[in-house]
């Protein structure tokens, strides 16, 4: 038997992190990621393991060196962290593993460092290596010869991490994406056929995140709806389980533009509750979409705009990743971009400059090209060379972007555009009465007001700058005029919340008090 520890590393501060939010709400983390309560699933039960996630708790070091086997994963913006990670353990005599995103895009970045690493999935290597080093016969170096069957993946292990110290649970459904965005390493890691879970499995995992204590579920999935036939069976099973068990979830997830052609998808993913989904749309550039082969967004059926506005009249909010640096841009791009978030209404824009992760086809075509910057963290914030402006200059327009969407004005300009509206709201209560819904709904709703209640007066009293906080009260007193769901106004204080968290970000990231952070 072997004693296992698996750690996450903590991330360095971005817009994803909500670090500057996450204090507000009570919480160390804004979710956990998927690999670990999944990797100690696939961990025969000869085994022991002890799970360790440094967003939610310290490294206890003494522990971690008792163990026979520590493995440590991680993702492109971890890898600072987990090389110290990695050190830290070799001086203790550690036997290191690594496996996740980043090893997986870059596989001598440990050289010397690892005793092993996993490339790709992990659910055929991972038993297999345990099997192999039980008998001393283990490699330096696994990665599955295909593509895991999802059919046959277990329920991750949220029973094994502190669950209560996360903002959100977390969850999949199903892994690749048919498009071919040049930029993007979820096509080199999970291919482009898209692989689903069973009914069943979803509904079981549902089963477990909900035993765990968690209500509001991110869907992790890159592309929800990459196989569309197969996750319309889902969702109508999902649909049913909320239906008998009163709707106690509500989801948010990640999905392609063309969701908006597809009414049925609408219909279905609203009433399994999914309240918001984030959209690559990139750019508002037809010239850049083309160019990085964002083909699925260039499609008829209506400009981007129109079919933002499509997906939000259906009943769920849009979030969205946006990215300058394309080939195509020159410095008009940092204008046409906050236009375009204005107009879209779309709250929360992730806006970054591009970045070329290695493997992918926009790697090697700059590599070709003589247009890296090779340093591990580059001066500017991204590694790639822009042709049509320089390297400042992409810079102090991402910053710019940033800061000008981020001003309150403009920032609540856009929210209350969405919020103000009197038919707005999302996921189920869309298409019902909220207090028809179901008795443990009404509960939800009364809890959803108490955690309103304390986020504000939270924001209230810790918000540092008073004019900022009395813009605050301004918007909320604004918005309770025209919605009571308490459900709705917990969403939009946590929107002031995320507010500042972006708006200290950038400030700090101007004034050079945090590392410049590519929010791409």
């Amino acid at each position: 038997m072997a004693d296992i520890v698996i750690i996450n590393p903590r991330f360095e501060k971005s817009y994803w992190g909500m670090e500057h939010a996450l204090p507000f709400m009570g919480k160390s983390s804004n979710l956990p990621v998927a690999c670990l309560p999944l990797l100690a699933a696939l961990t025969p039960a000869e085994h022991s393991v002890t799970l360790i996630d440094e967003t939610v708790e310290d490294i206890d070091w003494d522990r971690v060196a008792k163990a026979d086997i520590v493995g440590v994963t991680g993702m492109s913006v971890q890898r600072f962290r987990m090389m110290e990670i990695i050190k830290e353990l070799k001086e203790r005599g550690c036997f290191v593993v690594v496996g996740g995103p980043w090893i997986t895009v870059q596989e001598d970045y440990f050289e010397g460092l690892a005793d092993v690493i996993f490339v790709g999935e992990a659910e055929d290597t991972w038993p297999r290596f345990l099997a192999e080093w039980k008998q001393g016969l283990h490699q330096y170096r696994y990665e599955q010869a295909e593509k895991t069957d999802m059919t046959r993946v277990p329920t991750p292990r949220f029973d094994m991490l502190k669950m209560n110290r996360y903002a959100f649970g977390s969850l999949q459904f199903s892994r690749g994406c048919p498009f071919q965005c040049e930029f993007c390493d979820i096509i080199v890691t999970f291919g482009r056929r898209p692989r689903i879970k069973t009914s069943a499995q979803v509904i079981a995992e549902f089963e477990a995140i909900l035993a765990s204590g968690q209500r509001i579920v991110f869907v992790v999935d890159d592309n929800l709806i990459g196989n569309k036939k197969a996750i319309k069976e889902v969702l109508r099973e999902v649909v049913a389980w909320q239906e008998r068990r009163g709707y106690p979830l509500s989801l948010f997830t990640e999905a392609s533009i063309d969701l908006a052609d597809d009414p049925e998808l609408l219909d279905l993913m609203t009433r399994a509750n999914f309240v918001a989904t984030f959209i690559g749309i990139e750019s508002p550039s037809e010239d850049a979409l083309r160019e990085t082969k964002k083909f699925q967004n260039v499609r008829s059926g209506g400009t981007l705009l129109e079919k933002v506005h499509r997906i939000q009249a259906a009943g769920m909010e849009v979030w969205c990743g946006m990215i300058m640096g394309f080939d195509s841009d020159d410095a008009t791009i940092f204008d046409r971009q906050i236009e375009f978030v204005q107009a879209s209404r779309i709250p929360f824009a992730m806006t970054g400059m591009l970045s070329a992760i290695p493997k992918t086809p926009l790697h090697d075509r700059l590599a070709a090209e003589g247009r890296l910057d090779l340093s591990d963290r580059p001066e500017f914030g991204t590694n790639i060379i822009p042709l049509q402006m320089t390297r400042e200059e992409l810079l102090e327009g991402y910053l710019r972007v940033l800061r000008e969407l981020y001003d309150p004005v403009t920032y609540f300009e856009r929210t209350d555009a969405l919020f103000l509206d009197p038919d707005f709201d999302f996921g189920i209560t869309k298409r019902r009465r909220w207090w028809r819904i179901s008795p443990s709904w009404m509960q939800s709703e009364a809890l959803c007001m108490a955690r309103a209640i304390g986020l504000f007066a939270r924001l209230m009293a810790r918000v540092p700058d008073a004019s900022l906080r009395a813009l605050y009260r301004r918007h909320l007193g604004r918005f309770i005029k025209v919605h009571r769901r308490p459900g709705l106004v917990f969403t939009y204080v946590f929107h002031m919340a995320m507010h500042f968290h972006v708006w200290r970000l950038e400030r700090d990231m101007a004034s050079k008090e945090a590392h410049l952070v590519n929010s791409f």
